[in-house]
């Protein structure tokens, strides 16, 4: 297992461009070049008086500049995808570069107030940000790369609890000779589900799949628990573009059948919602909540690992929140309706 957790890990370290189209890859390009005015400011400025006057004077070169590139990024963004690394930042090195020599010529006519630096010293600027800019995604990438190696592990042990599988396989047994068609029909969907649990989950996936991925191990628990467990669904229209990283639904509802469900007594009620907003989706599950549950933490370690992944792929774009609302335990995460 750690050998393959290293080879994963490996391949997950390659380097990769960031998504210049994303809302928080663009705030933290305008924060650092941002600084990186400030300093320069600072270096320019004689005394304390002229600090203010040099940041808008650096300011007025260098926002139009980090405007018009996050556009072009954000437009070339299919083009960069399929580019190998060294040739994505040879092109955003060339882009930058025939972006600050069209912005110096055109500076006399769009602002005749402005004095505009040497020619050498503003192409110099952009690309000192430009280098800074991509060293820093590509240590954050390699950062947040173990969340993803974590993710497949946790797919590998965690998610296949012993007594479900146990307990399933009881279930069939139970089922083969009195109702035969439907103990096929439970094989189907633990060898479906156990499929996607062992697979190499990187790419994003059509938040349908997760949802049929859902079903199948909502049919098999129901085998199991039988009236005990209702579940409800409430699903708007899903666009074509409702991407989401595998496996992030399907761990969130064994969570609440497991930590919400199993412990009752009685009937316990799983409620699934899904809503189109627009430029975003929201998916809430609710399920009943016990505060004696001998499985918190468990719950905690799997809430942590979705959020790292939502981080890892969507940035500043998805969020999730966990809330105890009575006696309800109530997961809310919230996705951007893209391809990102």
């Amino acid at each position: 297992m750690n050998m393959n957790a290293n080879v994963f890990a490996s391949a997950n370290m390659a380097a990769r461009l960031p998504n210049f189209c994303n809302l928080g890859i663009m705030l933290r390009l305008l924060v650092i070049v941002n600084v990186l005015v400030i300093a320069a400011a600072i270096l320019r400025a004689e005394s304390g008086r002229e600090l203010s006057t040099q940041y808008l004077m650096i300011s007025a070169l260098a926002q139009p500049a980090i405007i018009v590139s996050l556009i072009v990024t954000c437009m070339l963004q299919p083009v960069f995808a399929k580019l190998a690394y060294w040739q994505g930042v040879l092109a955003i090195f060339a882009l930058e570069g025939s972006v600050g020599a069209g912005l110096w010529h055109l500076m006399p006519y769009v602002m005749p107030f402005t004095e505009a630096p040497a020619f050498w010293q503003f192409v110099f600027f952009l690309m000192f940000a430009t280098a800074l800019v991509l060293l820093y995604f590509d240590l954050r990438s390699r950062a947040l790369a173990p969340a993803l190696t974590e993710a497949r592990l946790q797919a590998l042990q965690a998610r296949i609890r012993p007594h479900f599988l146990f307990n399933s396989i009881n279930a069939v047994l139970s089922l083969i000779r009195s109702e035969p068609k439907r103990a096929e029909r439970m094989l189907e969907d633990m060898a479906e589900l156990f499929r996607v649990l062992m697979a190499d989950n990187r790419k994003l996936t059509p938040l349908e799949d997760e949802i049929e991925l859902c079903r199948r191990y909502l049919e098999i628990e129901q085998i199991r628990l039988g009236e005990r467990l209702v579940v409800t669904w409430l699903i708007d229209p899903l666009p074509a573009a409702a991407l989401v990283p595998p496996l992030i639904l399907q761990p969130l509802v064994e969570n609440a059948v497991y930590h919400g469900i199993e412990p009752l007594d009685g009937v316990g009620e799983l409620k699934i919602e899904i809503t189109d907003k627009g430029k975003q989706f929201v998916i809430r599950l609710t399920n009943p909540y016990s505060p004696n549950s001998s499985h918190i933490s468990g719950n905690r370690m799997a809430i942590a690992n979705i959020k790292e992944r939502l981080q890892l792929h969507f940035d500043a774009e998805a969020n999730l929140k966990a809330d105890i609302r009575g006696d309800q335990y109530v997961v809310t995460i919230t996705l951007p309706t893209k391809n990102n």
